[in-house]
């Protein structure tokens, strides 16, 4: 199933996408279907009774007269991975371009910068999975206009997808993490460029540079685990203005999403309606091309089985 949170006639509400349209479960009587993660929560049991209301419904309401919301508006957890070797790769390469373009000689102050190896992926990469805990109260869905933050001048997205932790666990083996994920969904990470390069500076990790309200775009839907016959064959594009930017595929993942489970539940147990982002395919965001984003500029995501993620990114400043 592709399920989904929208509003409709004023009340947030629980649905299933279909061809022609959309399904209220909310409308039926049943406790697991108040919220994404009440559905979540409910497990296979709650799931069997989703399927049997969609195939019951004729008459779905039109999927163009429904305003979409974040699947899960308020996850129960979001940590945001490095998982492709080449976003990595070029975000390094593109961030010495940035911090040396006003050296007496750019290409000579470059080269020096990535003959010291300090340009490159650390080595802690290759060993285990790296991941920030991303704020769960930024997130906002498919078509929702994002108002750039006024501290930021460099407006760029990311094109990831996630998995949706359904069962909870703590050290959960590998081979036993697909079992724990309740479905698929696509991940927008919008960033503020250049507050993100100023405070990974202190060693910490990225806080404004990432968490800005409606900053967190997840849809349009999740796609339940059993509709994803694999998800590390999946094609992953991404569009500005109609114009393509990246084309990648998720089968370049380096750490996949039963070695991120794996990691993260050691000692630490991880509970259903988590959100875990993959990080970004490689050419899949703006500092890697070293274009950013305009006021008013529409940015596309397709993630293959999943659908087609879209936002209008506008400065608050300035009309819309």
């Amino acid at each position: 199933m592709k399920l989904l949170t929208y509003e409709f006639e004023s009340r947030q509400r629980l649905g299933v996408l279909v061809e022609g349209g959309v399904i209220d479960l909310t409308a039926h009587n049943d406790p697991a279907f108040r919220s994404m993660q009440d559905l979540v929560e409910g497990g296979e049991a709650a799931l069997q009774r989703a399927r049997a209301v969609a195939a019951a419904v004729a008459n779905p309401t039109p999927a163009d007269s429904v305003r979409w919301l974040s699947p899960l508006p308020v996850p129960a957890q979001m940590r945001d991975c490095l998982s492709f070797e080449t976003h990595l790769k070029n975000s390094f390469a593109a961030s010495v371009r940035l911090a040396t373009k006003d050296a007496p000689d750019p290409q000579v102050a470059y080269d020096a910068v990535m003959a010291s190896g300090r340009g490159g992926p650390p080595d802690v990469w290759y060993k285990q999975p790296i991941y920030y805990k991303a704020n769960r109260f930024a997130c906002a869905g498919h078509d929702a206009d994002v108002v750039w933050p006024g501290y930021s001048n460099l407006m760029d997205f990311e094109l990831e997808f996630a998995c949706v932790i359904g069962r909870p666990g703590r050290d959960i083996a590998k081979d036993q993490a697909a079992s724990h994920i309740f479905g698929y969904t696509i991940f927008n990470d919008f960033s503020a460029r250049d507050a993100q390069s100023a405070e990974m500076s202190g060693m910490l990790g990225p806080a404004k540079g990432k968490d800005f309200d409606g900053g967190n775009i997840l849809g349009p839907v999740i796609v339940t685990a059993d509709e994803m016959t694999d998800p590390y064959k999946l094609t992953m594009r991404a569009r500005v203005n109609g114009e393509t930017w990246c084309e990648g595929s998720s089968s370049t993942m380096h750490w996949r999403f039963p070695d991120l489970i794996e990691h993260i539940s050691r000692g630490e147990t991880l509970h259903p309606g988590e959100v875990i982002c993959s990080g970004t395919v490689g050419w899949g965001c703006g500092l890697e091309h070293l274009r950013f984003l305009n006021h008013g500029d529409v940015v596309e995501l397709d993630v293959e089985g999943i659908g087609t993620l879209r936002n209008r990114v506008i400065r608050g400043d300035l009309p819309h």
